[in-house]
């Protein structure tokens, strides 16, 4: 049977609902061998910040019960690398590119965003999870108010359409995507990583020099799940899904859920091919139960 994989996330159409997850595909060039780059739906590339960013001390990554945790701090080299090199290659493929856009204010993520404004790029997602320097360090995704406000002014500026990606690390996510979607975003995703902290029992140390890091991995996607779900029947924007998806059966979860497209993040460590295996899994799944339209099954469980 003929079936249809395409989706729309704010009138950018996908040929199928996976992409990557920001941090863990790079721009595509490190996968390039591994993936065939034009069978997913959207590449979205590493964070982007206005001048490049050195991250954060070593070590920066722990594996930990079902997944792992990064402290990276973001390491980018800034946005005139990102448009010299990445945009060329990834526009190379037959795919949408997503920039995640990174800052410490406002200033920072609406110079990135005016620097896209004549790039030929399809979506800008928006990595609220970044401390606001001239608000003490919380995070722009923390609270509701500097939410708004840094939504509606990068809405101001961009050329392309906005996915503010939301943080799990809050009391009522559905604040914060009411929030987000008041000041005008396209789109939401989520969740991004869950704040954790190992401990190295041998070393009597931490695991990671930043004390605390974001866990990521199967063991947080039962929340991501829980969280898509209450985000879809709060607001009527698309959403992209994430966290811990590791298979076809993980990214159908969340697209049942209210998702209309999934990002693919720590799989992508340990089995290069987790994209394509999930792309193949859910075409399958659409044609073993008779389903033409991946649409039919977005937020088909109420």
């Amino acid at each position: 049977m003929g079936i249809n994989t395409k989706v729309n996330i704010a009138g950018v159409e996908l040929k199928n609902p996976i992409t990557v997850a920001s941090g863990t595909f790079g721009s595509g060039m490190e996968y390039d061998e591994f993936v065939d780059l034009n069978r997913l739906g959207a590449v979205t590339t590493k964070g982007v910040a206005n001048v490049p960013w050195p991250g954060n001390p070593t070590p920066r990554v722990a594996e930990t019960y079902g997944g792992m945790m990064n402290a990276i701090g973001l390491q980018n080299p800034g946005i005139d690398v990102f448009a010299k090199r990445d945009i060329p290659f990834l526009r190379t493929k037959d795919t949408k590119i997503i920039v995640n856009v990174c800052g410490k204010s406002t200033e920072d993520y609406i110079e990135v965003v005016e620097r896209l404004a004549d790039e030929d790029v399809d979506l800008l997602e928006i990595n609220v999870s970044c401390p606001n320097v001239k608000e003490g360090g919380i995070a722009f995704g923390q609270d509701p108010k500097a939410l708004y406000d840094i939504t509606k002014a990068i809405k101001a500026k961009a050329k392309q359409p906005v996915i503010m990606k939301l943080s799990p690390n809050v009391t009522d996510i559905t604040i914060m995507a009411k929030a987000a979607c008041e000041a005008g975003a396209d789109a939401l995703s989520l969740i991004n990583t869950i704040t954790g902290m190992k401990i190295d029992v041998n070393r009597r140390t931490f695991a990671v020099a930043n004390k605390t890091a974001g866990v990521s991995g199967p063991a947080i996607h039962p929340i991501a799940v829980r969280m898509v779900y209450q985000v879809a029947n709060a607001v009527d924007v698309p959403i992209i899904g994430m966290g811990g998806v590791m298979n076809a059966e993980d990214a159908l979860e969340l697209i049942m859920a209210g998702a209309s497209a999934v990002a693919v993040g720590t799989a992508n460590f340990n089995n290069p091919y987790a994209t394509i295996e999930i792309i193949d899994g859910i075409e399958k799944y659409m044609i073993d139960n008779n389903i033409s339209d991946i649409n039919e099954l977005i937020g088909c469980v109420k």
